[in-house]
């Protein structure tokens, strides 16, 4: 019986952090959907499994001196992915803008920070925003951050104001 229980519990748990698995093909619909060949790019995708990543956010953001709303705006995620692009060159990014642009995202806000371009676009359901997504573009690499929640126009405005402010 001690048998069965501990083999439930390692394929319960394998079961559970399935979702934790870092993969070298792209997890974004664009990149894994469309058939095209990215010319060298190196893909390396990572679902980021919440009921471990939120505690650990919110702690960082405290001990940053993080604002208590961008505590709470972590609360609202339900799921997130990264995917980083190794050799991404502009054209790809100029493509996936445009694809992004016909499937309804929204601009939201372009920041420089440290010579990199950091871009925020929401895709919008009424008032609600059901995903945001992060690109940051730097001279070698290309990171993507597709969040999944129900945010507010001021929740990403906070967001926004909170990375200007730093």
């Amino acid at each position: 019986m001690k048998i069965i229980k501990n083999l439930f519990l390692i394929l319960s748990v394998m079961f559970v952090m399935q979702s934790c698995i870092v993969s070298e093909r792209p997890n974004i619909a664009y990149f894994s959907e469309s058939g095209r060949d990215f010319k060298g790019a190196k893909f390396v995708s990572i679902n980021v499994p919440l009921f471990l990543a939120k505690p650990y956010i919110k702690k960082a953001l405290r001990e940053d001196g993080g604002d208590e709303e961008l505590i709470r705006l972590v609360k609202k995620v339900s799921k997130i992915k990264v995917l980083t692009v190794e050799n991404g060159d502009r054209d790809m990014l100029k493509d996936f803008a445009n694809y992004l642009n016909n499937n309804n995202y929204e601009e939201w806000a372009t920041i420089k920070h440290d010579g990199d371009n950091v871009n925020i676009r929401v895709k919008q359901k009424g008032d609600a925003i059901k995903n945001m997504l992060i690109t940051v573009n730097s001279d070698k690499e290309l990171v993507f951050v597709d969040i999944k929640g129900s945010f507010t126009a001021d929740d990403i405005s906070r967001m926004i104001a909170s990375a200007k402010d730093k």
